[in-house]
């Protein structure tokens, strides 16, 4: 019989009252293998999915004529024998400004500790789980690679097994040549009131927007300010376009990059850290994962670092190579 799928709602406390106004009622997929039911004695290691931007965990339920969703493919590789059966949480991060980067932040919410103090021990009380962080790992691609990096970087009490496929690193690269755009397009709808207004009163969020709404929801992770209007700040001056030094300094405190030194000793405490990147990726992050890997072999932190030629996008075929070593380093 192959796996199956529960869809939860898990209440948050954390998330109650949060700055924007989402909803802590979380909805939860949670995949369990095949031999689940049957095998009613035996533990198993779980992951945790992080969606990247404007994603959610049901996203991983969806599929194309192309790409299966990620239950068939856990199937497909548990039952072919090249991947140890776990369990996997698919993360609801899903926000108003359109995803999450899984970091704490007062103009979002504490969406790391949402996930590491509520939603590790609501999965333990209700699947059968093999306890302690040895047997935990967490996975996502673009913001939800970078949310997986993060959790290792600062959360490695939490879980032991890192795997980020494209993830954000490197800021200079992947978000400061979208700068200017996302200026053009804030002073063209009058400010980021104006913005965020009418990004929710739309049918849908224009084609135009999508860089600078990315760059707007990295302000709110990287750059909260419970005085500034909206409770975060722009990298730049918007009525002249000019970069915000101070800012953006803040913002290089969540990059991973700039991180590696300071949490080396956690970093090397993981059973596996292994990321990926495309050589044509849109966001530039093949640079950034190049840093890191040299940032990582340099601090003696034990990596895997692997290029594949593609891009950005629909590259979720990927996970058929990490999940396994992953699985693997957590049974």
């Amino acid at each position: 019989m192959p796996g199956r799928v529960e869809i939860h709602e898990v209440k948050s406390r954390l998330l109650e009252g949060n700055p924007l106004g989402d909803s802590p009622l979380r909805r939860v997929p949670v995949y369990v293998p095949p031999g689940y039911d049957a095998e009613n004695e035996r533990r198993y290691p779980v992951l945790y999915a992080l969606a990247g931007f404007q994603g959610t965990g049901q996203s991983y339920l969806n599929w194309d004529w192309y790409q299966p969703d990620l239950p068939t493919r856990l199937d497909r590789l548990i039952e072919g024998g090249r991947m140890a059966p776990v369990v996997v949480v698919m993360v609801d991060g899903m926000t108003r400004l359109g995803g999450n980067q899984y970091v704490d932040s007062s103009a979002v919410g504490p969406w790391a500790r949402h996930i590491c103090e509520e939603l590790v021990p609501w999965a333990e009380r209700t699947f059968r789980l093999l306890a302690g962080r040895e047997h935990r790992g967490v996975f996502g691609k673009s913001s939800g690679g970078y949310g997986a990096l993060m959790m290792g970087l600062e959360h490695a009490d939490v879980f032991a097994g890192v795997a980020s496929h494209s993830g954000d690193a490197y800021f200079e690269y992947c978000y400061g040549v979208h700068l200017p755009a996302t200026v053009d397009t804030l002073r063209a709808v009058g400010g980021l009131t104006p913005f965020l207004e009418q990004l929710h009163a739309r049918p849908k969020c224009p084609p135009a927007w999508a860089g600078a709404l990315i760059v707007v929801a990295q302000a709110a992770f990287y750059s909260p300010n419970p005085a500034a209007p909206h409770g975060f700040d722009l990298p730049f001056h918007l009525d002249t376009g000019e970069r915000r030094e101070d800012v953006l300094a803040r913002w290089r405190e969540r990059d991973p990059v700039h991180l590696v030194v300071r949490h080396a000793a956690a970093l090397r405490s993981l059973r596996l850290l292994w990321f990926d990147c495309g050589t044509r990726d849109e966001w530039n992050l093949h640079h950034g994962t190049r840093l890191l890997a040299a940032r990582l072999t340099a601090a003696g932190v034990p990596h895997v670092h692997e290029e594949f030629d593609d891009d950005h996008k629909q590259v979720s075929y990927r996970y058929e190579v990490s999940l396994p070593r992953l699985a693997q380093a957590l049974a």
